[in-house]
């Protein structure tokens, strides 16, 4: 699309816009999103590039639904104090930690002189991934506190010039993940930034104490000219200066004090570099009168939750913490389980999404121990059991989810979602992935009816199981299971048809 045409048909949506409108340890926690998708035809679906056809659409997102799973990484400057403050643990993520200890700018700053990740290897960064069977890694290139993990050019607040490491971690994950084949997105808070003079606060307020703004003079500043002075510039540094595909995601985060006008310039300066990126939906919350975002962007993203029946017609992207906190907090040996990772990936992939599971990297760049000994048994189970996972589409059941109650409601009043843990189902062309958690004693298992006939059945965990199958009307039974399951955490059968 040329680029007078693509500003003229955003500015179009803008003005329409502004004219109608002013993560736990365990299993994960399911919320109930209002299944209203966007109202559009089937040959234009709703993007980060308007009046992209379906086929345009699919092929751009062809790799990103087929990867499934990868790795968020929180890092910075806000790994040095650690979730601590003047001796105490203070409550809350740690990367919030100049918020929530309303630390002043002046003092914030002096971390940056003990922050030298001299351990931070990028091989071992992108070999975690890969152990675990992640596609992707998504970076935080700047968080909201400011302080950027690359060598930026826009402000001296970041890793090369403030710190004494003096390099960019950025450029060795990007070469990598290049080496390594493992796809590089970019995490940027584009709108707070407590020390550049962008935004302060929550960009959705619940509670009184959410409303909290600056506590230092300094922080106080024009939001036009900090997108303008800051965000712009940094968007084009990191868009430009880490190769052809990378960063293959952007990932923006609360948008608060981005109106459409502010919004509009950063994504000008988007589709100028990189056309076509895949973008989440957090670039601004405004919305059109019919309550739909009008910067939509690709994917949608649930974060701690997983929804009870995803996105009907959408992308999404589930993005969760390994324990209490997105960065590294001292202390926090909250893991979730390998068990629940698995059930947890198999559960996001059955509804249609995507598992961005997230590590925080400790002040000389390692990611702690008990995440890696989890990834890698995560990889463990997919090595064998994959197959189910990358390159499918969701469930063509859905009641083995789970089931909404008729009496108990959630905090917002609706039904309140009660999952089911015994077994999920994905799809793929041929394919029918039958995902059991609780293993049948009578070494039979049935499913409901289904629209193809199934020719054949066997164990990803041992082909060598001779399975029979008898299907009806009213569904399929797979029958000469083994007394045992083949994995304990959750066992594979593969129907084809």
């Amino acid at each position: 699309m040329k680029p007078l045409l693509f500003l003229s048909l955003l500015m179009a949506v803008c003005l329409e816009a502004v004219a109608g409108t002013s993560a736990g340890r365990d299993i994960a926690k399911h919320v109930v999103e209002p299944l209203q998708p966007p109202t559009h035809d089937l040959k234009h679906p709703v993007s980060s590039v308007p009046h992209e056809t379906k086929e345009e659409y699919d092929r751009r997102m062809s790799w990103w639904r087929n990867a499934k799973f990868g790795m968020f990484v929180h890092w910075g400057v806000y790994s040095v104090p650690a979730g601590w403050y003047q001796g105490r643990r203070v409550k809350g993520f740690s990367e919030w930690l100049m918020y929530n200890a309303r630390i002043p700018v002046p003092e914030y700053r002096q971390y940056a002189q003990r922050f030298n990740p001299s351990g931070f290897d990028a091989s071992k960064f992108v070999s975690a991934a890969k152990s675990a069977g992640m596609k992707y890694i998504v970076i935080t290139a700047k968080h909201h506190d400011g302080f950027a993990m690359f060598d930026s050019k826009a402000s001296d607040w970041n890793i090369v010039k403030a710190t004494p490491y003096k390099k960019d971690p950025l450029k060795a994950l990007a070469d990598e993940c290049m080496k390594q084949g493992i796809r590089l997105g970019f995490y940027y808070s584009h709108a707070q930034d407590w020390i550049n003079g962008g935004a302060v606060g929550l960009s959705m307020p619940k509670k009184p104490e959410d409303f909290r703004g600056p506590w230092d003079k300094l922080q106080i500043h024009d939001m036009d000219d900090y997108v303008d002075r800051i965000a712009i510039p940094q968007v084009r540094e990191i868009l430009g200066n880490y190769g052809a595909d990378t960063p293959a995601v952007l990932w923006w985060d609360t948008p608060k004090n981005i109106n459409p006008a502010r919004a509009l310039r950063i994504e000008k300066a988007v589709q100028a570099m990189k056309p076509g990126i895949i973008q989440n939906n957090r670039l601004c919350n405004t919305k059109n009168s019919a309550g739909q975002k009008i910067f939509p962007g690709d994917t949608e993203t649930p974060e701690g939750v997983i929804p009870a029946q995803g996105y009907p017609g959408r992308d999404w992207e589930t993005c969760m913490t390994f324990n209490d906190s997105w960065g590294y907090k001292r202390g926090d040996i909250h893991w979730k389980s390998t068990q629940t990772l698995v059930r947890n990936l198999v559960d996001i992939a059955s509804k249609g999404g995507n598992y961005l599971l997230n590590v925080g990297p400790d002040a000389e760049g390692n990611i702690p121990g008990g995440s890696l000994k989890r990834l890698a048994e995560v990889g463990t189970w997919m090595k064998v059991n994959g197959e189910a996972i990358y390159g499918t589409g969701p469930t063509p059941f859905g009641e083995e989810g789970g089931r909404f109650s008729a009496w108990r409601k959630n905090r917002d009043g609706k039904p309140l979602f009660l999952p089911s843990w015994g077994w999920r189902a994905t799809t793929k062309q041929g394919h029918l992935y039958l995902i059991l958690f609780k293993w049948p004693k009578n070494r039979k298992f049935t499913v409901p009816a289904f629209a193809h006939t199934i020719t054949g059945a066997s164990l990803l965990e041992d082909s060598s199981v001779k399975l029979s199958i008898n299907q009806d009307g009213k569904g399929v039974t797979v029958s000469g299971l083994p007394a045992k399951a083949p994995d304990p955490i959750a066992s594979v059968i593969d129907l084809k048809y």
